[in-house]
């Protein structure tokens, strides 16, 4: 029987929780454990990013170190889960809105590139030959859904909904969407995705073959156990295929980086209708997390 162990952190208002089962290499990361005590909006805010991006590196140098001890057919897990009843509803509009009124590039540009180092850690394994899942049980979106594709395995529950609308207020999903869905994906129909904006269902996105596993609500948990039971019973297989992929469909950061420059670009030409529909999602999602701003 594996052994549970809890991630603690000193912060009081972490955001994430991540729970670490050593015996068996599988980390769960947990986003929005704020939400349980507070009204926090469901977004990628600074502090979710930073500490995503510190446990990656720990977590990264604690596997590349402790491989060889591991046995070989424990191929390591991380999956990317939520504590709110969304998955993640994306980028923090309201850090964006400010940045562009301010003219602060520098700073829309940080909170981009981290971003960017964030999805890509989970497309490369960590730099540990890890196997990343996305437990998708509520929405995606935008940079939600652009997390949910840098994951090898996608698993989503029936009815979640996904999508990229950043076209509603002329910008374009910056941070990884373009590259990880022309991995799944014809160019052509991720870009038709990216600039109608439409949502998809779990259920549409499974036909299209943009989700990997899709299951009943409430069973997410269980199927992700189903894969990683999966995973190891061909590990040096699955082992391989990474490195294979890594050969002949890698995404690169450098790639991820010079695309989100051309996103900071675009959205310090934004105008103040555009900023305007943004400031009305930021209330709808405050709305949402219980908060009493109108």
């Amino acid at each position: 029987m594996s052994v549970v162990h809890p991630f603690h952190r000193s912060k009081p208002n972490q955001t994430l929780r991540v729970v670490e089962e050593d015996a068996r290499s599988v980390y769960w990361c947990y986003m929005h454990a704020n939400a349980i005590t507070t009204n926090a909006r469901a977004c990628f805010s600074m502090p979710l990013v930073d500490e995503i991006i510190g446990y990656q590196r720990d977590l990264g140098k604690q596997l590349r170190e402790g491989a060889a001890a591991r046995p070989s057919t424990q191929l390591p897990h991380v999956v990317l889960a939520s504590d709110s009843d969304v998955f993640n509803l994306g980028g923090d509009l309201e850090l964006f809105c400010q940045s562009i009124r301010n003219s602060d590039r520098e700073g829309l540009l940080t909170y981009a590139r981290q971003c960017v180092i964030g999805v890509h850690a989970f497309h490369a394994g960590l730099g540990a030959g890890a196997h990343s899942i996305a437990l998708v049980q509520g929405n995606a979106l935008g940079g939600g859904f652009e997390a949910a594709l840098s994951c090898h395995t996608i698993v989503a529950e029936e009815g979640a909904l996904m999508g990229l609308p950043e076209v509603l207020f002329d910008l374009f999903p910056g941070m990884g969407a373009y590259s990880f869905l022309c991995k799944r994906i014809a160019p052509r129909q991720a870009e038709k995705i990216m600039l109608e904006g439409n949502l998809f269902s779990s259920e549409e996105l499974h036909r299209m073959g943009l989700v990997d596993v899709l299951v009943p609500k409430g069973q997410g948990v269980q199927a992700v156990e189903e894969v990683i039971r999966a995973n190891r019973r061909i590990p040096h297989a699955r082992a391989a295929m990474h490195q294979v992929r890594e050969i002949a469909q890698a995404v690169t950061l450098q790639e991820m980086m010079q695309i989100t420059e051309i996103w900071v670009e675009t959205a310090l030409k934004l105008g103040e209708k555009s900023l305007r529909t943004m400031d009305r999602l930021v209330r709808a999602q405050v709305r949402r997390a219980g908060g009493d701003t109108v």
